[in-house]
């Protein structure tokens, strides 16, 4: 177990893509510069790069069968709706079962809305602008006050009520454009249905691991839980004391046990390494009244969306292979998401990229025991393409200084939430900016609570300044790169939209009732 993994990101877009690549997702540029924080829609030009390299493609040229089941998020499409340019397979894995988007609370017109309560609002606005335009030249015709063609009256009426009919519509076509399943190039299920995914995972997971038992494989399965809305199967429901959170958790702990017992019955335990973390931490901002639906992050400052907070970057970092690692060893030491990239392919056999730089390190002599420190001794907190905070780790003193230059505005304040129900923003009027920068001892003060200054620390100034040096260091060893997630490459564009089906209706179902 590992008790100081990171995320390198705190929401998921550009944290998956550094897990994959072994990079800081701002080297892929899977980042925004103006509050996109993930890819908005499935039918957008953004994605991961294809001349990243992911721990797969290198697995996969080495004799590997690889395989992702679950929620990709890293765009699909970049000239037409069928060039899978971002597609997974173009990414390394030879089967691809899941949802190229992700879970959102818009798939089931959840109170908690992502886009659909916002396009609503932006609709229904422009309608009621068009509304009054055509009353106004209605009645400046009727009283002759206007001449001209009657033409600009009735445009404007048509085109108001496209939109308030739109707006009326606007999840279901939410629905039908981000929420289905696809096997690999081939969409069979627009939209979901929701009560049998988890079914048709487990499903296809116990298909690829018998398929590809004989061989070396590798298979990443990326879980639907836990996100809002929570969608949990009539099993589960109610069956936890942590409300409806802890009913979907307790059914991802269900399917986890699932998966490891298909190893077991395939006799293929002590020769398969698992790993389990998560891309980031709780939505502390996923509230309604006094129901909190985004997770807890229990002594740990912020959440998910915050850039530097460790509420939303340390995860979960749990690894299994019987045999092979000692059971019951807990790691103190800092440890990233990246690392899995640079373990995964030495331990495929498999040479790390020698081409660019890659911000992981080698886990297995930490894991194994023969190393007692990471080899991480700075780790970097992004916020989109701005940098938040940086950790280091002293290694001769045994402590983990972390520096916060830039921290999210708390509302109501010190309530660990911001205000309104996204993510918390990373620039502009609602952060704060911190000269000299906040700083804290986490192997003192895990809950970054109190922060050190000159008068309560001696070695203040001398932490703050390494630490500088080190963020400089790092940036030179940046260079230039699209921003995928920024506008114009994160806007919905039509002609990219999967669809199986005459455009727009989209629907169908070739998934069958799961055995």
């Amino acid at each position: 177990m590992l008790t100081q993994h990171i995320a390198a990101a705190s929401v998921c877009t550009p944290s998956r893509a550094a897990f994959l690549t072994g990079r800081y997702p701002l080297r892929s540029g899977m980042v925004s510069s103006n509050g996109y924080r993930v890819l908005q829609w499935t039918a957008v030009s953004g994605g991961l790069p294809t001349n990243e390299t992911t721990f797969a493609k290198i697995l996969k040229d080495k004799g590997y069968a690889t395989g992702l089941i679950g929620k990709w998020h890293l765009g699909l499409n970049c000239g037409s709706s069928t060039d899978h340019c971002h597609h997974p397979l173009n990414h390394g894995f030879d089967h691809f079962y899941g949802m190229p988007f992700s879970m959102m609370g818009d798939c089931v017109h959840w109170e908690l809305s992502e886009k659909r309560a916002g396009l609503e609002r932006k609709l229904n606005f422009c309608s009621q602008i068009l509304s009054i335009a055509a009353l106004t030249l209605t009645a400046g015709k009727l009283t002759r006050l206007i001449a001209g063609s009657w033409r600009p009256v009735i445009w404007s009426t048509i085109t108001a009520i496209l939109l308030l009919t739109t707006s009326y519509f606007t999840g279901a076509l939410i629905v039908h454009a981000d929420c289905f399943l696809m096997r690999n190039d081939t969409i069979t299920e627009q939209p979901m249905r929701f009560q049998r995914t988890t079914s048709l995972i487990l499903k296809e997971i116990s298909s690829f691991v018998k398929r590809n038992k004989q061989g070396p494989f590798l298979l990443f399965v990326s879980f639907l839980q836990v996100h809002t809305p929570l969608i949990t199967t009539e099993k589960f429901l109610g069956k936890s004391v942590h409300g409806l959170y802890g009913d979907n958790a307790e059914e991802m702990d269900w399917m986890v046990g699932q998966i490891l017992d298909t190893l077991d019955v395939e006799g293929l335990t002590n020769t398969t390494l698992v790993y389990f973390a998560s891309d980031h931490g709780g939505s502390l901002e996923s509230q309604l009244g006094s129901n909190q639906y985004g997770g807890w992050n229990g002594i740990y400052k912020g959440g998910k969306g915050m850039g530097g907070w460790e509420g939303g970057i340390r995860v979960p970092g749990i690894f299994r292979w019987p045999g092979v690692l000692p059971a019951g060893r807990v790691i103190h030491e800092p440890t990233s998401l990246m690392d899995i990239f640079p373990t995964v392919v030495q331990l495929g056999g498999g040479q790390i990229p020698q081409d660019r730089v890659i911000d992981g390190r080698d886990l297995l002599p930490l894991l194994l025991g023969t190393v007692q420190h990471s080899d991480h001794e700075f780790l970097l907190h992004y916020c989109e393409k701005f940098l938040h905070a940086a950790r280091w780790h002293q290694r001769d003193r045994g402590a983990v200084w972390k520096v916060h230059y830039v921290t999210p505005v708390f509302h109501p304040e010190g309530a660990g939430a911001c205000y309104g129900r996204g993510v918390c923003p990373c620039s502009g009027d609602r952060v704060s900016r911190h000269n000299p920068p906040l700083l804290f001892d986490l192997s003192r003060d895990p809950f970054e609570a109190h922060a050190l200054t000159p008068d309560t620390e001696p070695s203040f100034y001398h932490v703050v300044e390494r630490v500088a040096r080190a963020v400089e260091e790092h940036r030179r060893t940046l260079s230039p790169v699209p921003l995928q997630l920024d506008t114009l490459d994160n806007i919905w564009r039509p002609w990219l939209q999967p669809c199986c089906g005459p455009f727009p209706l989209c629907w169908c179902n070739r998934e069958g009732d799961p055995q």
